[in-house]
């Protein structure tokens, strides 16, 4: 029953998407900060059907970034996407380029100004990616990137990428990072939702003075340990998962 619940759903998750792009999508093309409208009421709807259709709660935690600042995040879901642009009220994302040709999303990903990355040119990626986010015509607000550089599962481990130390180097801006317990519910690929309770939390900011070792340590030891934690709260062990999976 749960996964017929999961597939409908999901059909009307992205009928909705059609249904309020057709809506806001005019205003769009002159006004960005109609395409940014259009996404702040797509997410607040999907995390409203979830609540009833799904089962699946959701709850933000901790206080919600505002200004110019970076929001480094875990990324274990198109769920946690939508928690964070639910709340934060000038969101643009580092993004892989396949997004730019996606429907729908592409467009107002541009329109809101994403910046668009090869993940498979790694040094000409960060390159690209700190010009983007440095160009003076650049839309301000909070700059999301998910350090490990794309969705991860909840029972597996991969390194924190050198992207987000490039940013925060370039902008000298302070960074929020983010944790999450969201793929314990909707994984990364597979139609199944569970019900349930998921989680963002914006932990501590970080200031802009640290040095890049530093912060590349601290950003990782914060947002694994808080998102381990709502994982466990969630009912499932990441960490004793990560032992079982990679033994000594």
């Amino acid at each position: 029953m749960q996964y017929l619940r999961s597939l409908i759903f999901n059909f009307q998750m992205y009928l909705a998407m059609v249904v309020l792009a057709l809506w806001y999508t005019p205003q769009a093309l002159f006004r960005w900060q109609a395409a940014r409208a259009g996404i702040r009421t797509y997410c607040r709807y999907v995390r409203w059907s979830a609540s009833w259709m799904i089962g699946l709660k959701s709850e933000i935690r901790g206080e919600v970034p505002t200004g110019e600042v970076i929001i480094a995040s875990k990324h274990q879901s198109f769920f946690d996407i939508i928690m964070i642009c639910s709340v934060i009220d000038a969101p643009r994302f580092i993004a892989k380029k396949e997004l730019r040709h996606a429907p729908i999303l592409g467009w107002y990903a541009h329109r809101i100004g994403c910046v668009f990355v090869d993940r498979g040119k790694r040094g000409r990626a960060v390159q690209d990616m700190v010009a983007g986010v440095t160009d003076p015509e650049a839309p301000k607000g909070q700059l999301v990137i998910y350090p490990q550089g794309t969705r991860v599962a909840v029972d597996a481990d991969r390194p924190y990428k050198v992207g987000v130390g490039a940013l925060y180097t370039a902008l000298s801006q302070s960074c929020v990072p983010a944790a999450t317990n969201v793929g314990v519910f909707w994984p990364r690929s597979a139609v199944l939702r569970k019900p349930g309770l998921a989680v963002v939390e914006f932990l501590e900011p970080l200031g802009a003075e640290l040095e890049l070792e530093s912060f590349m340590a601290e950003i990782e030891t914060r947002i694994e340990s808080a998102s381990d934690r709502l994982m466990l709260e969630a009912g499932f062990d990441a960490a004793a998962a990560r032992a079982a999976s990679n033994p000594a």
